[in-house]
């Protein structure tokens, strides 16, 4: 395929953003990239770090985000709350790809409608998911040996200083304003659960009990119809981070616990947590650089109009690969077979 246009990417001044930028720059030395931000000395700074990268100023609150007319891009990428839906209609008006990561399971249905009155213009990857759809492409990395996967259960702890910076703790507090009840699959049933039913001990690495809760994430529905497991759930904690507790920087941890059948029908389980020692932005940002590669074809075909997630888009397998590129590493949890 021939050389695309730059990549803009909103909000690539913050944190997840700017190292998303980074890796593609990487990945992918000769691919244009334009930050945009609302601080225009902050994102130049950021675009000369890069090389090969532009620096624009937007406005989430215009049609055309303030850009100019003659301006073009190959993709629009969200790394923020697109709260008035300006960058998606931007790209759809352009027929340019879109991925976004900040709307959380109550509040992709903008979104999933807006793609579907449009289903022919431009593919959406809609990666709302803990760490941009990260933690779910590890658990299917993780299931591969299964033949059948009766129980996932997920279980993730995240450092309260490392909540993505202003945006991620918008992000937050806007989840939690939507509903303190969690999505769970339980006997092949999307129920929600509340009050006792919604509490769950998650517990560190170093054995250490964090209070947490179920919550609303998409990780539960691309999960469990990735795999058509019947009882799937995800937990959440926010605490102090093993990292933390011995004096170092925040870390990352996920434990993934996985129940079914083997290849020969023998019952079988795995437990494995997915760690990083830079907690949960250099995750973030693979995902966000994933679904870019995907999204244009700069690896395997580019994803076709529509909405997709993660897990339709990406290869496990290759995802982790990345992961592990960036320090992430799973290890064994207590009782893994």
């Amino acid at each position: 395929m021939g050389q695309p246009e730059s990549v803009l990417i909103l909000g690539g001044t913050g944190q997840a953003g700017a190292r998303a930028a980074a890796l593609l720059r990487q990945w992918h030395p000769a691919l244009p990239l334009t930050i945009a931000g609302r601080d225009i000395d902050r994102a130049q700074r950021v675009a000369g770090e890069l090389g090969a990268a532009t620096a624009v100023t937007i406005d989430l609150r215009r049609s055309d985000l303030g850009l100019p007319a003659d301006r073009t891009y190959s993709a629009v990428i969200a790394a923020l709350w697109d709260d008035h839906l300006h960058g998606l209609r931007y790209a759809q008006h352009r027929g340019l790809p879109y991925l976004s990561i900040s709307s959380g399971l109550v509040d992709i249905a903008p979104e999933v409608v807006a793609g579907a009155q449009r289903a022919n213009a431009a593919p959406i990857l809609l990666a709302g998911h803990y760490c941009a759809g990260t933690v779910v492409l590890a658990a299917l990395h993780a299931a591969r040996r299964f033949d059948r996967i009766d129980t996932i259960r997920i279980s993730a702890v995240l450092d309260e200083l490392d909540t993505g910076g202003p945006a991620g703790r918008a992000d937050l507090r806007r989840w939690s304003t939507a509903t303190t009840a969690g999505l769970v699959r339980r006997d092949g049933v999307f129920t929600w659960v509340a009050g006792p039913d919604a509490q769950a001990d998650v517990r560190s690495t170093d054995g250490t009990d964090l209070p947490g809760r179920s919550i609303a994430i998409p990780d539960v529905p691309s999960l469990a119809l990735a795999t058509d497991a019947p009882d799937v759930r995800f937990d959440f904690a926010v605490g102090e981070s093993v990292g933390r507790r011995r004096g170092e920087p925040v870390s990352f941890e996920v434990r993934i616990d996985l129940e079914g059948t083997g290849r020969g029908g023998a019952p079988i389980s795995r437990s494995r947590y997915l760690v990083h020692p830079a907690g949960q932005r250099p995750l973030t940002a693979t995902g966000i650089a994933l679904g870019v590669e995907r999204l244009l074809g700069l690896r395997g075909e580019a994803a076709t109009p529509g909405i997709h997630t993660p897990e339709a888009l990406i290869d496990p397998a290759y995802a982790v690969e990345r992961m592990a590129e960036t320090g992430a590493a799973f290890i064994g949890a207590p009782g893994d077979s």
